[in-house]
């Protein structure tokens, strides 16, 4: 990983693990799917304005908008919805526990139906040590967690939906321009969520609480669209397996915001957790020297 791949890894890891708080504070007041229905039409307003700047014209015909479409389901409104809904009865620090599963289920998926992106020794033992430095991390709240078996679930299938997609995208949105991978999936999953919101939750909800609409454009703008900007873009570059290991850093930017910002303690957990999650994209990247 070159230097411009480890600043798009680290700034999706700390807009993504940020999210999971900003999911639990919006779901106060608004029901999960009006809430990803505000999350991904915010996410398509600035994505079609970017579009607009950079003078990239939209596809023109079904063949170039399907992948598109397919990853507004299954990589955006799908999982969004789960991990929303997951998050009415468990704690955003186990959700992202939980999303840290994505790894596993990527490299699982990626060995057998990508050329290039194959297990290796290096890669296995990156992902244990990241998820073992998860599971350290946020152990101290795991015990005092009251969330549901349901909720857990729905967290993980979504982790399913992250790693397909990954995985799909690699392979079918190649030639799509950078910015159009983000705003065009968007579109199917504005479209598809507030058709549900109209179905599921009428009447619309219309936040009353500053910190709500803080919430809904923080996971829109930065949430949904320039993280997928940056999601896109380390796909095609790094490959799925380790992009979705920037699943590692959501725990740690999520206690490293709560200790600078909340005063919250500083623990034995921490310091490992933090270490070994290091540890693992370190070891995950690594690479021998070929004799020559």
């Amino acid at each position: 990983m070159k230097t411009k791949h480890w600043v798009a890894f680290i700034s999706l890891g700390l807009i993504w693990g940020s999210s999971f708080l900003w999911i639990k504070i919006a779901v106060q007041e608004i029901g999960p799917i009006t809430l990803v229905a505000y999350r991904v039409l915010f996410g398509l307003l600035f994505g079609a304005v970017v579009v607009f700047f950079q003078r990239v014209s939209w596809p023109s015909t079904l063949k170039e908008w399907q992948p598109l479409l397919v990853l507004g389901m299954t990589n955006i409104a799908i999982p969004f919805f789960l991990i929303s809904w997951g998050e009415q009865v468990i704690d955003s620090g186990v959700a992202s526990i939980l999303d840290a599963t994505v790894p596993l289920f990527t490299i699982l998926v990626a060995h057998f139906l990508l050329h290039d992106d194959k297990m290796t020794v290096p890669k296995v033992l990156g992902l244990l040590l990241g998820f073992a430095g998860v599971v350290v991390l946020m152990s101290k709240d795991i015990g005092a967690s009251s969330g549901s078996l349901l909720g857990q679930a729905a967290v993980v299938l979504a982790c399913v939906f992250y790693a397909g997609s990954s995985i799909y995208a690699r392979k079918f949105t190649e030639d799509t321009p950078g910015i159009l991978r983000s705003a065009g999936p968007l579109v199917s999953a504005t479209a598809v969520m507030w058709l549900a919101t109209f179905l599921f939750e009428a009447p619309v909800e219309v936040p009353s609480q500053p910190i709500i609409w803080a919430a809904l454009l923080w996971l829109g703008i930065l949430g949904s669209g320039i993280a997928f900007i940056l999601l896109y873009y380390l796909i095609h570059e790094i490959g799925p397996t380790r992009t979705t290991m920037v699943t590692y850093l959501f725990p740690l930017s999520g206690v490293t915001l709560g200790v600078i910002f909340l005063n919250e303690e500083l623990t034995w957990q921490v310091l490992t957790g933090a270490t070994l999650i290091i540890l693992s994209l370190v070891v995950a990247n690594w690479q021998p020297k070929q004799a020559k």
